[in-house]
């Protein structure tokens, strides 16, 4: 299918990495045809006034983000990045088969440490990763899960091999973009939805309920479930309230619970209420102060004694952030064949473990052709990109990385794949990535079909992070019903708002400036009280 020079197409030039629209002679590939023929009957104006439509719909919701001070709608841009049906059937086990490698890990971790024993980790990597916790050490979940919510960073290479770049299963978030976007895309493109057989992603609440249902202690038949959020002033408050409304369970706070007699219980208007399961969006340092940070407002005093002794579930575990090490990543292919004797059907992104000290006299000497990673690093920050780099900032690196080889990685540049992006200038090839977000429920791996997509919305640009001006794409897999015609689609028509909007900043990387925004809301909690005002939104990169 060629270009038509009389439509938005027009000079639209695929990137010299993969580009997942079209290939290098310009033919449209088969998942994105309807969506070229949709925009192909489009001028340039009517494509650009769909997308000021789109932000104006995302302002009024109250899906902004803080930029400087400043409000604005966060970056969704108005043409979908389709995955085919066949590559899902390749990312879904592959998300699958890798979550339940977190999970084996992490119980081998804080149980018998197989793994260090047979040789396959070093015991020092474990011991050294700032989120090992060995205070929850012997804590056996109830239905054995860990990791009940994951979201696992994909990537696609110049060659269209899709790749995992980073794991996340402590607190990951982004998922209220994912419905956002959804339900704003499909107001935009209704007749699309039906005739392509795009797969739902509304499930996802429903999913999420049942796994924290099965999470419950034993004997308990009809759990209570709360979602514990630090407050109004933590970035990812909105995805935290929305989840709780389309879960139809408690949105609480730490003040909102304590603890009696190795139980948790919630305050209520009729008295005290026993919580069996809680699903926490507060990071671990901050959950429990008679166990981690004594100052801390956020959490419930006694929570891990009562996890301990099986009274509640907390999802996801303390202590999994040892499994989003980036130099743990690295044994990931080994410890996938050691606990499930399986190959990894989503391979890593070739990686030097700088404390090697091969490895690292191998870096040092091409530094400049290479991306260098802070291990407990996400959003962007910290990541040195070679190529692009002043002779300062490599000399800094160099420092870096010789007082402190454990705390980096580094990694060859990925062009990662290009998906259609509507620009000032018009249609432009942009770099993306993909969290695809998997629900675990101890039976079964469930994985959202489809995930956030990010963009870098300036040219060249390689960090996706909406801290380096980034936005987000819809991701529309393939393979679902299709209808002939018009149809309205369900996901048009779900509320996901209140009475009052409250600002979406709920961002991938709840851990970007997130020890700053609990510090600042624990501070505000002690010396002012509840706040009355419209809450204030604290941009974290993502």
């Amino acid at each position: 299918m060629a270009l038509d020079a009389s439509t938005p197409w027009t000079g639209y030039l695929p990137s010299a990495a993969w580009d997942e629209a079209m290939d290098v002679d310009g033919r449209v590939r088969e998942p994105y045809a309807k969506v070229y023929s949709e925009i192909d009957k489009m001028s340039s104006e009517d494509l650009t006034a769909r997308a000021d439509s789109l932000a104006n719909t995302y302002l009024a919701q109250g899906v902004t983000f803080d930029h400087a001070g400043e409000e604005r709608p966060f970056p969704l841009d108005i043409v979908p990045r389709v995955v085919g049906g066949d590559e899902w059937e390749i990312i879904s086990p592959g998300v699958a088969q890798r979550v339940r490698t977190l999970e084996a890990f992490l119980a081998d971790v804080y149980g018998s440490q197989r793994c260090v024993t047979d040789g396959v980790i070093p015991r020092r990597l474990i011991t050294t990763s700032q989120y090992f916790h060995r205070v929850v050490s012997g804590i056996e979940p109830a239905n054995g899960v860990r990791v009940h919510v994951s979201g696992i960073d994909l990537v696609r290479d110049q060659h269209g091999i899709w790749r995992v770049l980073e794991d996340n299963v402590r607190v990951p978030s982004g998922v209220s973009y994912v419905l956002s976007n959804r339900r704003a895309m499909s107001q935009m493109f209704p007749d699309l939805f039906g005739a392509m057989g795009v797969r739902p992603v509304l499930e996802y609440s429903h999913r999420l309920r049942a796994a924290l249902t099965k999470a419950a202690p034993e004997g308990v038949e009809d759990p209570t479930i709360v979602v514990l959020s630090p407050g109004v002033f933590n970035s990812a408050y909105y995805e935290h309230s929305l989840l709780a409304r389309t879960m139809g369970v408690e949105l609480v706070e730490g003040r909102d619970l304590e603890t009696h007699g190795g139980r948790v219980y919630m305050r209520t208007t009729a008295g005290r209420r026993r919580v069996d399961v809680v699903y926490r969006r507060v990071d671990d340092e901050y959950l429990d102060p008679v166990v981690f940070r004594p100052d801390s407002a956020l959490g419930a005093p006694g929570i891990i004694h009562a996890a301990r002794l099986g009274n509640v579930t907390i999802c996801n575990a303390v202590g999994n952030g040892v499994a989003d090490d980036k130099l743990i990543y690295t044994y990931m292919p080994a410890l996938t064949e050691y606990y499930l004797g399986e190959e990894p059907i989503l391979p890593n992104v070739d990686t030097w473990r700088l404390e090697e000290r091969e490895a690292r006299e191998e870096v040092m000497d091409r530094l400049a052709e290479l991306v260098v990673k802070p291990v407990d690093g996400a959003g962007g920050k910290g990541v040195l990109i070679g190529p692009a780099a002043t002779k300062s900032e490599l000399e800094a690196a160099r420092k870096h990385i010789l007082a402190d080889p454990r705390g980096w990685i580094a990694q060859p540049v990925i062009q990662l794949s290009t998906v259609p992006t509507l620009t000032p200038e018009g249609l432009e090839p942009r770099h993306v990535d993909l969290r695809p977000f998997a629900v675990n429920d101890g039976d079964d791996v469930w994985v959202l079909p489809g995930g956030l997509t990010r963009v870098a919305l300036q040219r060249g640009q390689l960090i996706v992070n909406s801290s380096q001006g980034g936005g987000s794409k819809d991701t529309w897999v393939l393979g679902g019903v299709r209808h002939r015609g018009p149809v309205a689609t369900p996901e048009s028509r779900v509320e996901f708002g209140g009475a009052t909007p409250v600002p979406q900043s709920a961002h991938p990387d709840d851990y970007i400036h997130g020890q700053q925004q609990m510090q600042q809301q624990q501070l505000r909690s002690q010396t002012q009280g509840p706040s009355t005002e419209e809450p204030h939104n604290e941009e974290s990169p993502c």
